[in-house]
């Protein structure tokens, strides 16, 4: 009795902190048109306090996207263009000699930000993906003799270009694995697609206001995080991990030849709390099996690895998934 009391005092929590989502979408869809999924993944990330991997060709508003959602948190913002000459120093920082004071002083470099953007990160060599993904772990950054604690909320988007893969650094399958989620994204469709023409052959001045402070964005994860997860969905989502490492012992026998590594013990942990983010943004104090289903491609599809038999055959992660969840019992 005492838990659903809880439960419905969380909902009521919950549905006075709606307005929070509502605000931000409709924000977005000031620049945004289309692209719900891309919206909708990006307050994920944020409300989960995770970190997002984009894929998708050129012009999809990946960076539009991530910009208006900084200025409407009034949060910092900044944009790394990754290239093959960057150096880790242009992303965290380094130490410049100040002739002024006669000793060196610490410069803080583009990752100092609430909101950073990392533009076609497998552009860079794995040293500066390196330097860039140990920050986002730790949430820190050390400069000579200085460790700095990096702002919280700190959302790190990295975009990369799935047709242009020559010259390309692709980042290795642990570095992958600190992103909680990958999404992919595609072309708008043809109303969206004349939306987006109108929208710029007549511009109309579309001056995106800040709605809310970050400090409210940390309030608000405090709450995800008292979201139910019962253990019946705690059991659903060791499975449906389980399923990628093991798919013979769930009958899915016709997966071991494809499934060259299943997902990470990381994978578990963050399909609960996208899950959690997910029905916060449904309005619900607690995790239902759809909540899962909801997230479990963007979560899965970078953690699991294809063999090559995979590749030949043209079969996809998301495939893959999508059989997994077909086949494991929903509680």
């Amino acid at each position: 009795m005492n838990e659903s009391v809880n439960i419905r005092e969380l909902n009521d929590m919950i549905a006075s902190k709606s307005n929070f989502v509502n605000m931000i979408t409709r924000g977005m869809d000031q620049t945004i048109v289309g692209q719900k999924h891309l919206v909708d993944s990006l307050l994920i990330a944020l409300l989960a306090d995770g970190h997002i991997l984009l894929e998708g060709v050129p012009g999809l508003a990946k960076t539009l996207a991530i910009k208006t959602l900084a200025t409407l948190v009034d949060a910092k913002y900044s944009r790394i263009q990754f290239t093959p000459d960057l150096l880790p120093a242009d992303v965290v920082g380094t130490m410049v000699y100040s002739v002024k004071n006669e000793k060196f002083e610490v410069k803080k470099g583009p990752v100092f930000a609430n909101f950073v953007l990392a533009d076609e990160i497998n552009r860079a060599p794995a040293k500066v993906q390196s330097a860039l993904l140990e920050a986002m772990q730790e949430r820190q950054v050390t400069i000579g003799d200085n460790t700095f604690k990096l702002d919280n909320p700190f959302l790190v988007m990295a975009t990369q270009n799935p047709i242009e893969q020559e010259g390309t650094y692709p980042l290795p399958e642990a570095q992958v694995d600190r992103f909680l989620m990958k999404v992919t994204i595609g072309y708008p469709n043809k109303e969206e697609e004349k939306s987006i023409i109108r929208q710029n052959i007549n511009p109309v001045s579309t001056n995106v206001q800040a709605l809310i402070k970050p400090e409210e964005i940390v309030e608000v994860r405090e709450l995800v995080n008292k979201i139910y997860v019962d253990e019946k969905i705690e059991r659903y989502i060791v499975d449906i991990v389980f399923a990628t490492r093991f798919p013979s012992d769930y009958g899915l026998n016709d997966l071991t030849s494809i499934i060259s590594f299943g997902a990470s013990p990381r994978a578990s942990i963050s399909l609960a709390r996208a899950a959690r983010a997910y029905a916060f943004l449904k309005n619900r104090g607690y995790v239902i099996p759809e909540d899962i289903r909801a997230v479990s491609h963007d979560v899965l599809r970078h953690r699991i690895g294809l063999s090559y038999e995979a590749e030949a055959n043209n079969i996809s992660a998301d495939e893959v998934i999508s059989e997994i969840l077909d086949k494991i019992a929903v509680p």
